[in-house]
């Protein structure tokens, strides 16, 4: 059992305790139409935490062979399939093979190639014969046989008979199936799990998004390239070498995501495309075009990075174009400049406010700086 206890060393969080078994009796009852877990919970009424699941895979290694896989886990579990994959790739010199190509549920139509005959799928038990796999020199003779931790430790548990239509019940490691010695931690973490190292404290989900790497690349890199250091034994050395890289065009994507509204993109200032945005609602109206026109070069000029929506556009298709796109400030030569002003909608809050013209420049301008001066203070 060494190698299950250095498994467990590498689990990030703990699963809620399982269930005791109601079932002290080990027999095989009929449970029709009964393939999943929830089914034949119901039909037995018992706990998913009582049920060991087997699940299928077929792996497929670099040197072409193919290998049935049978994972055993609690029913209330599912398969981290990326940790799966980095258990099967220690495994695969065991094949003749250096790492994994491909890993997946075994289709119909896989099924029909890798197996000798239909296997009882949704009542395979861990004991399945090796010789539901058909021969062939492409396909390995017999089933990988993987136990996840939380299947370990059950007692009186329910599983398949290997036969359509009925489980067993009361089932137990090593009296009625054998426990293999490949035990691993292979389950998918989920919210409310509790932490290994405090059980008081749970697991929380949220949603992120990647918008950078960081990859360890060893000594390959710097073996090739005779980069060495000296160690205090005055042994010469390779390098141990890393990277990382952030991506620009992931930082925008995850800025977006984290602001927008119904109407569009909401840009955090300091990430903004543009500032601000002058709209003129009717460009048949030579005074709104030279204010706005005048406007757009004093902004620039002053720092204030601005478009000019001077299309033949009706008002309204150019104030949604402008949330659409998600500029900070749409600055409106309408209505109010009769008393000479305009109007500055700010997208975040969508206030909207009228200020004289001659102060629009200085406006944003104080506006942005203080922006960015709080950002910057705060980071």
């Amino acid at each position: 059992m060494g190698s299950t206890q250095l498994t467990w060393k590498r689990q990030f969080s703990l699963p809620p305790d399982a269930q005791p078994s109601a079932f002290t009796n080990y027999e095989k009852r009929e449970t029709p139409g009964s393939q999943t877990i929830e089914k034949v919970c119901e039909f037995l009424k018992c706990s998913p935490t009582q049920v060991v699941k087997n699940v299928l895979y077929q792996t497929t290694f670099d040197n072409g062979t193919s290998v049935l896989v049978l994972v055993s886990i609690r029913g209330d579990q599912e398969v981290n399939d990326i940790k799966l994959q980095n258990e099967l790739t220690k495994l695969a010199p065991k094949y003749g093979a250096k790492t994994v190509l491909k890993l997946a549920v075994p289709d119909t139509e896989a099924q029909e190639r890798l197996a000798s005959k239909p296997l009882p799928l949704g009542y395979i038990a861990p004991d399945v014969g090796d010789d539901y796999i058909k021969s062939h020199k492409d396909i390995a003779p017999g089933f990988l046989r993987l136990v996840d931790k939380t299947a370990v430790d059950l007692k009186n548990f329910v599983t398949g008979a290997n036969e359509s239509g009925y489980h067993v019940v009361g089932a137990n490691w090593n009296e009625h199936f054998k426990l293999h010695k490949i035990c691993v931690d292979v389950r998918k973490s989920r919210p409310g799990d509790r932490s290994l190292h405090n059980p008081d404290q749970t697991l929380q989900s949220a949603r992120g998004i990647e918008v950078g790497h960081i990859f360890q690349l060893g000594t390959e890199y710097s073996i090739a390239m005779g980069a060495t250091y000296t160690n205090e034994q005055g042994e010469e050395k390779p390098l141990l070498m890393g990277c990382y890289g952030v991506g620009v065009s992931r930082l925008a994507q995850a800025a977006v995501e984290q602001s927008y509204d119904q109407d569009g993109i909401i840009w955090p200032l300091r990430i903004a495309p543009y500032h601000a945005i002058v709209t003129i609602p009717n460009i048949n109206d030579a005074q709104q075009v030279e204010i706005a026109e005048k406007l757009y070069t004093q902004l620039n000029q002053a720092g204030v990075e601005t478009l000019l929506d001077d299309r033949n556009e009706r008002a309204g298709v150019k104030f949604k174009d402008a949330d659409l796109i998600g500029i900070p400030y749409r600055i409106v030569t309408g209505r109010a400049i009769a008393n000479g002003k305009v109007e500055v909608v700010e997208r975040k809050s969508r206030k909207s406010q009228e200020i004289a013209i001659a102060d629009v420049v200085s406006t944003l301008k104080q506006g942005i700086q203080s922006v960015n001066s709080t950002q910057l203070s705060s980071n």
